[in-house]
């Protein structure tokens, strides 16, 4: 299902979706898990993979090494047979020697070979990756009794394993039906826009309320925009810990003295323009969604007003402007002037970053990203050792 290119979270799979790639061009099959479901603390979300080439050579992980000799057997066995396997791993039982998650959660995982066949598959998932457009991969991981229930044996049509791939306007392969590849294409598209991966559920004829066929949409969306505006120290710092995120990033001042390629080598871009200018154009163009965080870090009213206001105007996934308690003060009066509702300005993170007492332009950084972060996933920002229940929020 080719989910190791980007994770709806940013995060990449090292060299996965790269060592597939060249393998099936090198005319060699491989072996493909992939986590298709996570319940309670799983380690790795939905679309993390593992692959496993002839030669016994792995890439990735899909949980940090609590199932991985196991999956690599099935993976091994996958691979010889070409039978696809979804396994379930759960809790440890009081065998000490059984395999499961020791953290508490549940993984999903399908292992599929993939044979250099697919390649004009797999080389429409990285021509998009190349243009740095969207692409969604449908794969069927679980094929049921036909509908309805005792009207044959289980995957009749041979569904499972069977693919779809989508890149723009290009649709590639088929789950075995018209109307199955119609409703699947139109609810994966959905996931995409929006930058997820997750299951669905159809009859064997595409069929909504249906049940037997269960179909794992791989989204391969574009990396998420960081936007930072202030070319100061604390704006390299905030763009090289964005970059390691998985964020596009981009830095924009006005002061083309400052903002220059050399001083911000970790940006994507950097951009010389009037700070809520080009938030506007970036805005009307439609390149700014609402997984995109603006970073705020000139803490000059006449640039971060007019900013902010516009920023905060949009359902962005974060906005955080830096300085003091004063400045903070003074920027949220300025703000309400302007006509921005409790409900707008309570978007707004101000003073930026958590309390982590840091001082330096990188701590600083390491405080806007666990931010960020927190709110992404539901964070509370407390110490683990303070809290109960799961450590891993469900995505």
């Amino acid at each position: 299902m080719f989910s190791s290119f980007r994770h709806e979270t940013g995060q990449r799979v090292p060299d996965v979706f790269d060592e597939m790639l060249r393998r099936c061009r090198a005319g060699e099959a491989v072996a493909l898990a992939t986590v298709v479901a996570t319940w309670r603390s799983a380690p790795q979300p939905a679309g993390a993979t593992m692959l496993v080439a002839a030669d016994g050579t792995v890439t990735g992980s899909v949980s940090g090494g609590c199932v991985e000799a196991d999956l690599y057997e099935r993976a091994r066995h996958v691979l010889d047979t070409g039978t696809p396997e979804l396994t379930r791993y759960g809790v440890s039982d009081d065998d000490a020697y059984a395999v499961g998650l020791t953290c508490g959660g549940v993984l999903d995982v399908f292992v599929e070979r993939v044979e250099p066949a697919a390649l004009t598959q797999v080389d429409a998932v990285a021509d998009a990756r190349r243009a740095g457009r969207p692409a969604a991969v449908v794969t069927c991981v679980a094929a049921d009794a036909a509908d309805p229930p005792g009207a044959g044996p289980a995957d009749p049509a041979g569904r499972l394993g069977r693919r779809l791939v989508l890149t723009g306007d290009q649709v590639i392969g088929s789950l075995g039906a018209d109307r199955l590849d119609a409703a699947a294409k139109a609810d994966a598209l959905g996931l995409l826009a929006a930058g997820h991966s997750g299951m669905l559920r159809y009859g064997y004829h595409g069929q909504r309320r249906g049940g037997g066929l269960s179909l794992f949409v791989a989204a391969h969306a574009t990396a998420p925009r960081m936007i930072v505006f202030g070319a100061i120290d604390f704006a390299a710092a905030v763009a090289r810990i964005g970059a390691f995120l998985g964020y596009r990033v981009t830095v924009c001042d006005a002061r083309p003295v400052f903002a220059t390629t050399r001083r911000f080598p970790e940006a994507d871009e950097v951009v010389v323009r009037w700070p809520h200018r080009y938030l506007r154009d970036e805005l009307d163009a439609g390149r700014v969604d609402g997984r995109t965080v603006v970073c705020v870090l000139t803490h000059d009213p006449k640039f971060d007003v007019p900013l902010l206001e516009l920023a905060l105007r949009h359902r962005l996934a974060y906005v955080g402007a830096m300085g003091s308690r004063r400045t903070h003060d003074e920027r949220h009066k300025r703000l309400r002037e302007a006509g921005l509702s409790a409900e707008q300005l309570a978007r707004l993170a101000s003073p930026i970053g958590l309390d982590l007492g840091g001082r330096t332009p990188e701590e600083t950084a390491v405080s806007v990203a666990a931010q960020i972060v927190a709110g992404r996933w539901g964070g509370t920002g407390h110490p683990l050792a303070a809290l109960s229940g799961p450590i891993h929020h469900p995505a």
